[in-house]
């Protein structure tokens, strides 16, 4: 590696959007990116809204390796000063390297904040892929060890992209989500045809509650979205951001930066009661996936939640061919709807090599329980056994 140089930057704005995309999402010159959590445009607007950066504990400092003047390879690197907005935690990790002594923050992060979705996370030009992540691994490595860091982690990265860390030491975390996937369904009835009759009439029955409430649900992307509908939305988000983490991560310029320069990466499906939006879900949207993001409301109406989140993101999915939705983090409420276990994948390093081996064996065991859960959950899935074994075969 003699003729790299792996530097970081001060922030991802310091960047040329250009230059940036030119690794995160070459494909993009077809068409859309693979998923757009590490184009330019989505980070920069986490660190021009404030959602990112001082006080946030999220400091973005982006790992960059140049040859000959040329950009080859990047990644997403913040310095964290918690772990909170990563969705695959070490918080029991860093309770026990502080009992023990250590000083567990700061710690370096290679992920997109807030967004447990799986994608890209070591950053090429395309034919570059081997030498620069191998750049960045080292390079990310040698700042933890010569800043006195615990620790390294990437997060929702690929299988490929674990699979390569693995084999370059470092340690491979194996987790799930829930899924749902296109078995080249023509509508929302297809699918539920491979349902088992009774998880087939559950998801009608429930579809036709959320629908009698006498709201109007609509399906917005593009120039369809206006900025009254994204503050409704930001009504929304506060209300399930401080129940659910105590202080929301995004701030209200996010979702202006998004409208700014992200309309149609976006699918914001919001319920109407008359004029006035009284619930919503946000998704961004992705060459082949739909990722649903984050949901909320101002009135609790049974099963409206399950429609706009789920329902109509399959809906959506199914009418523009793409082949998957991920859901998000957590929610085991998602297998009857049709979303089943898959693996999610990090990679990680620590400094301390004692605590490097007791987290690698708990790491090993962890993976079997995944592995067992997956398999256990999947059984219990709504679909007929036939169909059931036919996408475990695809």
């Amino acid at each position: 590696m003699s003729d790299l140089i792996i530097t970081l930057a001060e922030s991802i704005i310091a960047i040329a959007p250009a230059d940036w995309d030119a690794l995160a999402c070459p494909e993009a010159a077809t068409g859309r990116p693979q998923d757009p959590f590490t184009t330019h445009r989505f980070l920069a607007a986490l660190e021009r809204s404030g959602s990112t950066g001082p006080g946030t504990g999220w400091q973005s400092r982006p790992l960059l390796v140049h040859r000959d003047g040329t950009l080859i390879a990047a990644a997403p690197l913040y310095v964290k000063t918690h772990s909170q907005g990563e969705y695959i935690f070490d918080h029991g990790w860093a309770e026990a390297y502080e009992r023990a002594g250590g000083r567990y923050y700061p710690k370096l992060q290679i992920a997109v904040p807030f967004t447990p979705a799986t994608g890209r996370r070591f950053l090429t030009l395309p034919g570059a892929e081997t030498e620069g992540m191998a750049a960045l691994i080292d390079g990310a490595t040698r700042i933890a060890r010569q800043n006195g860091l615990s620790s390294l982690h990437a997060t929702f990265c690929t299988a490929t992209e674990a699979e390569t860390g693995a084999a370059m030491g470092l340690m491979h975390r194996v987790t799930q989500q829930f899924h749902w996937h296109n078995s080249g369904f023509s509508s929302y009835d297809d699918f539920l045809a491979s349902l088992a009759s009774r998880k087939r009439k559950a998801l009608r029955k429930e579809r036709d509650t959320a629908n009698s409430h006498g709201l109007t649900i609509r399906s917005l992307t593009g120039s369809d979205i206006q900025p009254a509908h994204w503050q409704a939305f930001w009504e929304f988000y506060q209300d399930t951001g401080s129940r659910k983490w105590g202080t929301p991560y995004l701030t209200r310029a996010f979702f202006d930066e998004i409208h700014a320069h992200m309309r149609d990466d976006v699918l914001l499906v919001l319920a109407f009661d008359g004029s006035r939006p009284v619930a919503g879900a946000l998704n961004f949207i992705g060459r082949d996936c739909l990722f649903g993001r984050y949901w909320g409301c101002t009135v609790d109406l049974p099963c409206l939640h399950f429609e706009l989140c789920y329902h109509r993101a399959i809906d959506w999915a199914i009418a523009q061919g793409l082949t998957r939705v991920e859901a998000g983090a957590q929610g085991e409420h998602k297998l009857a709807r049709g979303y089943l276990p898959v693996e999610t994948h990090s990679l990680h390093w620590i400094a301390d090599s004692g605590f490097a081996r007791a987290v690698g064996d708990y790491l090993a065991r962890e993976r079997v329980a995944v592995e067992e859960e997956i398999e256990v959950l999947t059984a219990y899935g709504p679909f007929r056994r036939g169909d059931l074994q036919q996408r475990e075969a695809d």
